[in-house]
């Protein structure tokens, strides 16, 4: 019988590999934990029916001091001081987003991207939901960073990804996503053209198939989650459903395979 190898004579790359995995997991969990739970605030405030301006202040007229924290009004009696949606439920989406994208990520550069932009994406989606509603002050900025980072990464080492082709990426999905709203107003929202050029550049960092995927995933998504409301009763055929979580959920299953695959 072979004996064992000594610990010592093993490679520190053999055992650290799997220890370093689950702390880059863990962290990247927590980041998403805290920054998701930092949401509701800006969730209460973004989350306006078209044409109304940003709140700026709690249901019975208080301030808000900040843009980002819970949605609870220091000043409102305690039974009803809590206006907006509950944080546990943004912490967790956020956490394992960030986590599922570390897992699949590892160590490469882009993944501080990813865990940065993932707030935001849930913010987009949440407010979405809510009011079927994509603002420009969160979808261009998200477009910008989205570009900005994947620079910034594009020059670090080993890194998987090539800029130029998100940045033709965010070009080809937003025209894509242009012609469709062009074609049929009715049924695809401008605010969903904007979003697609955050979308394209992320999907195109990994590369054309990647964004294929991403942008099928998506519309995969939308036409199950419609299908099954008509089968259920709850929407006829020509109900508008928001399409940006979506939209992001296919950003989402995009990436990972792209960063599995990389």
């Amino acid at each position: 019988m072979t004996p064992a190898p000594h610990p010592a004579a093993l490679d520190p790359a053999q055992v650290t590999g799997p220890y370093l995995d689950v702390l880059l997991v863990a962290v990247a969990a927590l980041w998403g934990a805290l920054a998701g739970s930092a949401l509701p605030r800006a969730v209460h405030r973004f989350a306006v029916p078209a044409g109304e301006p940003w709140r700026s202040a709690c249901p019975a007229g208080h301030p808000l001091p900040r843009l980002l924290g819970r949605a609870r009004c220091g000043v409102c009696p305690a039974d009803s001081a809590r206006y907006g949606p509950a944080a546990p439920a943004l912490s967790l989406a956020t956490a394992l987003a960030c986590a599922a994208l570390a897992l699949a990520t590892g160590t490469r550069p882009e993944l501080a991207v990813w865990l940065l932009l993932t707030p935001g994406a849930v913010l987009l989606t949440v407010v979405d939901l809510r009011v079927r509603r994509l603002p420009d002050v969160l979808t261009l900025p998200l477009a910008a960073a989205a570009l900005a980072l994947l620079g910034l990464a594009a020059l670090a080492p080993e890194h998987a990804g090539h800029w130029p082709t998100a940045l033709y990426g965010a070009l080809a999905l937003g025209a894509g996503y242009l012609l469709l709203f062009i074609v049929n107003p009715d049924g695809m929202g401008f605010g969903d053209v904007k979003l697609a050029l955050g979308a394209g550049a992320v999907l195109g960092w990994y590369g054309w198939g990647t964004l294929l995927l991403g942008t099928f995933a998506g519309f995969a998504c939308g036409a199950l989650y419609g299908g099954a409301l008509v089968v259920l009763g709850r929407a006829g055929r020509r109900t508008a459903i928001p399409f940006g979580p979506f939209m992001l959920a296919g950003v989402l299953l995009g990436v990972l395979a792209g960063a599995y695959s990389a």
